[in-house]
């Protein structure tokens, strides 16, 4: 009987080792991986026309993302592989706001994009629907 109860304890502790394995590869294996991380991304255009406001993404650890503009400082986790792109639940540090439109424009569209590519000083954002944030590194 305690070996029956034995196995299946180091059985689930087997388990819970290949998920968290996985779990710390996804987080690594995000845009940032590959050619994102160390860079500002600034951008300069959303849904093919250009961006007025400042705003910008930073990838600050793995599984990380940061964004700024004029009215606040977010971050978030991030876990899908990439291509994919999802945030998780988003923080936010606001500061007076000259335009608040425009920032919850940006925070929709960044929330609505699903897929990433780096080429070069250039980071696409996209999504099924068509959407797009263009980003070029001025960092």
């Amino acid at each position: 009987m305690f070996a029956d109860r034995e196995t299946s304890v180091a059985s689930r502790a087997g388990i819970l080792a290949v998920v968290l394995t996985l779990a710390s590869c996804a987080s690594r294996e995000t845009v940032a991986a590959y050619g994102a991380a160390g860079r500002i991304w600034r951008l300069t255009e959303l849904d093919g026309a250009a961006f007025g406001a400042v705003a910008t993404l930073t990838f600050p650890s793995p599984g990380k993302i940061a964004a700024k503009t004029p009215c606040a400082s977010y971050a978030a986790p991030m876990s899908a592989p990439y291509p994919w792109f999802e945030m998780g639940a988003v923080s936010a540090s606001r500061t007076a706001c000259p335009d608040p439109a425009t920032d919850a424009e940006f925070l929709r569209a960044l929330h609505s994009m699903t897929q990433s590519e780096v080429t070069g000083d250039v980071l696409i954002l996209s999504n099924e629907t068509g959407r797009e944030m263009v980003f070029k590194s001025v960092g």
